[in-house]
């Protein structure tokens, strides 16, 4: 019979399934830009392997230093397409967890983890499938004994993250875009494509200066009012 007091807590609303498609085919860096370059994680956090992308709605987690039990009691009562986001505090004195731990999350259908925090297997887990983005890594095992708590706000690589937020991670680290901006954030994402896209074919004609950059410069005091760049 499963405990109904622990199963609420995975009641949290998610980013919508269709928004979390429609985010997968963007880049990190994109989604970052257009949510006010705010959201990024800490550089600390990085993907064991480059070619890992991770997309899906934040299951949080906070522990207390070197103890995964509540990483645990998350592996367990998680819902298919979430990604477990961990409050490790960054230590890395220890590993939170390791290719046990990741082929459970695999045949419970997670998107991924994201651990601020050491892991381990690391060369098993950079070979898989499975997206795992840490903060270090360590062979040390943790302790399973201290109680933390499951989705409630934390602050993972020093962004905060609130349960049911967006996370979305790549070869560049790993964004998160709160739940209610997502639909806003897509919308604007489209259009930096597009001005991207365009400055690309700008470069090609020969147009190698940014055209916003000598009002930017007069407006920091480089170029005087009257001044050009060439």
């Amino acid at each position: 019979m499963k405990n109904s007091r622990l199963q609420a807590l995975t009641d949290f609303e998610r980013v919508a399934p269709e928004l979390v498609q429609r985010a997968a085919g963007y880049q990190a860096a994109i989604l970052g830009d257009v949510a006010g370059r705010r959201g990024a994680m800490h550089g600390r956090i990085q993907p064991l392997s480059p070619g890992m992308r991770v997309c899906g709605p934040a299951f949080t987690v906070e522990v207390r230093p070197g103890d995964n039990l509540m990483f645990h009691l998350a592996l367990a009562l998680a819902r298919p397409g979430d990604v477990l986001v961990i409050d490790g505090k960054a230590d890395v004195s220890c590993a939170l967890c390791g290719e046990l731990m990741v082929t459970q999350a695999q045949a419970a259908g997670l998107a991924g983890f994201v651990v601020d925090a050491a892991v381990r297997d690391t060369a098993e887990l950079a070979a898989g499938a499975f997206p795992v983005f840490a903060a270090g890594r360590n062979p040390c095992g943790p302790t399973k004994n201290v109680p933390g708590r499951l989705a409630i706000p934390i602050s993972a690589g020093d962004a905060p993250v609130q349960p049911g937020d967006l996370v979305i991670g790549d070869a560049d680290g790993v964004v998160v875009i709160p739940r209610a901006d997502v639909p806003a954030v897509l919308d604007q994402a489209e259009a930096k494509i597009a001005s991207e896209q365009q400055r690309v074919r700008e470069i090609g004609e020969g147009r190698l200066v940014s055209p916003w950059l000598e009002a930017a410069l007069r407006t920091a005091g480089v170029l005087a009012a009257d001044e050009k760049l060439g």
